[in-house]
């Protein structure tokens, strides 16, 4: 069995998880659904193998457009609101939302940002970072 890295949960503590293998990736998001699900800024999150990412309490609810061709899955906790991570059809890991980890210092800031064509002018992408389209 894998050493846990690092654990998180949602705010209420209903939905919990840990992760035993370091991120694939690590930045921020400026498109337009995450700024709806973050009420306005740029999402930072951390892509996560799936085998390195587990629920130990707790189910999340998920949610998916069923107006779009290719939707994502958005998984939150049911009691308090929390979004905790997305899963793409393209990707075979996990999205962690990184406000949502225990201790946030395994994040360490954004290596990227993405979606930057839907950017805010209030939002900043640190200096010295890849930005895409």
């Amino acid at each position: 069995m894998s050493d846990v890295i690092a654990t998180g949960r949602c705010y209420c503590g209903s939905v919990r998880y840990k992760l035993t293998g370091r991120p694939l990736a690590k930045g921020q998001c400026h498109c337009r659904e995450c700024q709806y699900m973050s009420g306005g800024a740029p999402q930072y999150f951390m892509m996560i193998p799936s085998n390195s990412f587990a629920y130990t309490h707790g189910t999340p609810k998920s949610f998916r457009r069923n107006d779009i061709p290719t939707p994502v899955s958005r998984e939150f906790c049911r009691d308090c609101g929390t979004q905790i991570a997305t899963r793409r059809h393209d990707f075979d890991g996990v999205i962690l939302k990184v406000g949502t980890l225990d201790d946030l210092s395994l994040f360490k800031g954004p290596k990227l940002a993405i979606f930057t064509k839907d950017m805010q002018p209030f939002h900043t992408i640190p200096d010295g970072i890849p930005a895409f389209q």
